[in-house]
């Protein structure tokens, strides 16, 4: 048999917290060889991605260390490596795609500055030259438009948008190993098989090898060749995919394979008080160019939508990356510029400004997609979950508050205790949890959630998906969903909007929708989605 490419022996990693150390892996062994697909999978907090960090260095020091271990990359250990030899590694013989692009992104830099970068650092390539292969991998991660797209920065670009852009700078020096932390996460169903086959094409086009950190086991099944499944910073069972998935060995593996978001919506009541209204909802973004960004067109995000969200229902918004979804959110929020009119529990609000709607945020709060970039790293919890509370209520005493967020932490399923900590010593589901209890904190009466179990694997989805029903009935919150996953969609919405370029194509009742959808794109959509469960339940037959 010949060397792996890569090769991780005894790999133990160690962060300090409060004066000692405690193990986040604990002695991990795996391979990978040139052209072969290894899966990671295992619940949030696992050791799945402090795993691969590892293998470029990437993690903080001296916070965090590895007590044993090697990392062999042809031949030479990178644990050992110098700053100067790791950096001819990184990000060109080995790319990384991030899990939470948006903060992977320079907020500063353009989409062709910053792929760009790579392809002068590495190859040498700039100009037009290094224009046209820009285009070219955007295009061939599904960004449509790739031109106009050059000089988008990432705030301009949905979630999908923005995990693409991440793929193809990744891809730009063809690597000879890619390590994917949930390259599909933010991406709706109908483009994950697109990027799926485009990274098999990848690898077998250049003999690349490929680590693939994933939740969706449906992902697993149809691109690894060897698994291995963590549990608590240790990996608990390793073997063929096709081996392990047909006869798990382990308890744990038994369980992942099992989970999923089941059950219905709460029925909400069809008469219940509207409390977010919009009528012919407009928001159009300008297409500037030229060195003095000249004005040249627009772009319209949400094109004449009109919704109404009552008092213990949800709303689920569905639709492919850049739909206009996460658009109509902000809008409603009046957290960006629109036309048409919007109603808060009655009370028209489109013409308000920014002075006039903060007595009514209390009452309408967001859960963001990306819950690692909306939480402050310098904050604490209490910090970050008690802000709202001194802005909104500041006659509340700091014992009021610390009581507040603990009730909010305890709503949530996560130990009070833990209040103090930093955004970085949770797992991602915990984070999504921490940006729940912020929202939940100040009692609102409407939560805009936008894909609020996009980065979670799918048992943190399942128990997420229970919290927030549970929640929803104890308060009678009115949600709005929104989300490209139309299995968690159908757990908890009570009617669906399905939107496409900005348009809505289909709305009514989930149920009709799920069961006797009318529009071609809609019957496309769910017709992936279907695909995808039907690999999944050959999982876990």
């Amino acid at each position: 048999m010949s060397e792996p490419l890569l090769d991780v022996k005894d790999l133990s990693v160690a962060f300090k917290q409060g004066g000692k150390e405690f193990l986040a892996v604990d002695h991990v062994s795996f391979s990978v060889g040139r052209g072969e697909t290894l899966a990671l999978v295992g619940e949030s907090g696992s050791g799945k991605s402090v795993s691969a960090l590892s293998i470029l260095k990437l993690l903080a020091y001296p916070a965090a260390s590895h007590p044993s271990g090697h990392v062999m990359f042809k031949g030479q250990d990178l644990l050992d490596a110098d700053e100067a030899d790791l950096r001819q590694v990184r990000g060109r013989n080995i790319t990384m795609i991030f899990q939470e692009p948006m903060t992977s992104l320079n907020p500063l830099h353009t989409v062709e500055k910053q792929i760009g970068e790579i392809l002068e650092l590495h190859q040498g390539v700039k100009g037009q030259a290094a224009r046209d292969i820009i285009v070219g991998l955007l295009e061939k991660v599904g960004i449509r438009n790739a031109a106009s797209r050059l000089t988008s920065y990432p705030h301009q670009l949905s979630g999908g948008q923005r995990q693409r852009v991440m793929i193809a700078m990744a891809l730009a020096n063809k690597p000879d190993l890619l390590i994917a932390d949930e390259p599909t996460t933010a991406l709706d169903v109908t483009v994950q098989a697109q990027i799926l086959q485009l990274l098999k094409n990848l690898q077998k086009e250049f003999g690349m090898a490929l680590l693939l950190i994933t939740h969706d086991l449906g992902i697993v099944r149809n691109m690894a060749d060897t698994v291995c499944v963590m549990q608590r910073g240790k990996i608990v069972e390793a073997g063929h995919a096709k081996g392990v998935f047909a006869a798990p060995q382990h308890d744990y593996t038994k369980m992942l394979l099992a989970a999923e978001p089941k059950g219905l919506p709460p029925k909400a009541d069809p008469t219940a008080e509207p409390i977010m209204e919009a009528k012919d909802l407009r928001v159009c973004f300008p297409i500037k160019q030229g060195f003095f960004q000249r004005v040249t067109g627009h772009i319209k995000a949400v094109d004449g939508l009109d919704l109404t969200v009552r008092a213990g229902q949800t709303l689920g918004i569905v639709g492919e990356s850049g739909s206009g979804k996460t658009t109509t959110g902000l809008a409603l929020m009046r957290l960006i510029s629109s036309q048409g009119e919007i109603s808060f529990k009655g009370q028209r609000i489109d013409g308000y400004r920014s002075r006039e709607m903060r007595p009514l945020r209390k009452d309408m709060q967001v859960v963001f997609q990306d819950p690692f970039g909306s939480l402050s790293p310098r904050l604490s919890i209490l910090q970050i979950v008690e802000e709202g509370l001194i802005i909104q209520q500041p006659s509340l005493s700091a014992v009021d508050r610390r009581a507040r967020v603990a009730q909010a932490l305890s709503e949530v399923g996560l130990d009070p205790a833990n209040m103090d900590r930093y955004p970085h010593e949770f797992s991602g589901g915990q984070r999504q949890r921490i940006a729940i209890a912020r929202a939940l904190a100040l009692e609102p009466k409407f939560i805009m959630l936008d894909e609020p179990t996009s980065a979670l694997d799918m048992s943190v989805q399942a128990q997420v998906v229970d919290l927030l029903r549970n929640l929803q009935t104890k308060h009678n919150l009115a949600y709005l969903f929104i989300s490209h996953d139309l299995r968690v969609v159908r757990a908890l919405a009570n009617d669906v909007i399905v939107m496409r370029d900005g348009h809505v194509v289909e709305h009514g009742p989930t149920q009709n929708i799920f069961d006797h959808p009318q529009q071609p794109y809609t019957q496309a959509l769910l017709a992936a989605a279907l695909k995808i469960k039907a690999t999944d339940d050959v999982v876990r037959q």
